[in-house]
């Protein structure tokens, strides 16, 4: 399948947004990393900045900037939103609550522990009305969520927003699911060249594993990619942001590889290359 590219945001230590993401992973600056970011997700109306979860805004953070980069009305475009643990900091007071005697949970509380709770204030926040999927699948989150905009974005030939997200979980859960940092990541994704297209993705699945999975050149960012299911991402947007003709192999399930043939779609191409 084939798919174009036509806004991209990401938003983790030291990786405050595209323009300064896109300095780090064209290795225009290195990588410095800074503390957790506390994104305010300025698009959701007061009283739901104040009641969304940390994850929430995360998510909703990025959603928002690529929909500004790319110029385009979120009423218009669907979304798919991926999260390996979801709501962990909310399942963490769940069960500290139902630990007391009390066992007091908060209606809000709850509300907020769904799996669909970013999906369900982007929609709060933007108004669309547009069909919305949310996802878990373990650490080939990005890659499922990638296939099903592919699907969705041919199928129903509407641009799709695709959102992958993780926060570490507090302990005692941070025992169980170790991640590395928090990241998000979100492509705004069509199925045809729009004015705002940065690359062309040509999708394959492979069962080929003799080729190691495609990874960061720098240790530290490697180390992201593979604490974070989210940051899984990292490689094609590296190659993005290099707006370099190449060749992405990501990690999908146990016995596949996404294979992701990336093409810019503005000028400074460079030649094709297996990572």
């Amino acid at each position: 399948m084939t798919l174009y590219v036509s806004g991209i945001s990401t938003l983790g230590p030291g990786l405050p947004g595209w323009a300064g993401s896109r300095a780090v992973l064209t290795g225009e600056r290195p990588w410095c990393e800074a503390g957790q970011p506390r994104p305010s997700a300025s698009v959701l109306p007061p009283n739901e900045q104040r009641r969304s979860s940390e994850t929430v805004r995360w998510a909703v953070e990025v959603a928002q900037e690529v929909m500004q980069q790319a110029e385009a009305d979120a009423r218009e475009v669907a979304s798919v939103f991926a999260s390996s643990d979801g709501e962990t900091g909310v399942l963490d007071r769940l069960c500290t609550e139902l630990a007391t005697p009390q066992r007091t949970i908060s209606p809000t509380l709850f509300h907020h522990s769904i799996h669909n709770a970013a999906s369900g204030y982007w929609g709060i926040a933007t108004g669309s009305q547009q069909s919305s999927t949310v996802l878990a699948c373990y650490d080939s989150s990005f890659c499922a969520a990638l296939l099903e905009a592919a699907a969705y974005a041919h199928i129903e030939e509407r641009p799709v927003l695709l959102v992958a997200y993780d926060l570490p979980p507090p302990p005692p859960l941070y025992a169980a699911r170790p991640l590395r940092g928090g990241f998000a990541t979100a492509l705004l994704l069509t199925r045809t060249p729009a004015p705002h297209s940065l690359a062309q993705l040509d999708l394959a699945l492979s069962n080929d594993l003799s080729e190691t999975a495609t990874s960061m050149g720098d240790a530290r960012l490697e180390a992201l990619r593979n604490g974070n299911q989210a940051a899984r991402s990292l490689p094609l947007l590296a190659a993005i942001a290099q707006q370099r003709s190449t060749v992405v192999r990501l990690e999908f399930l146990e016995d596949q590889h996404l294979v992701i043939r990336v093409m810019p779609c503005r000028s400074s191409v460079k030649p094709l290359s297996a990572d």
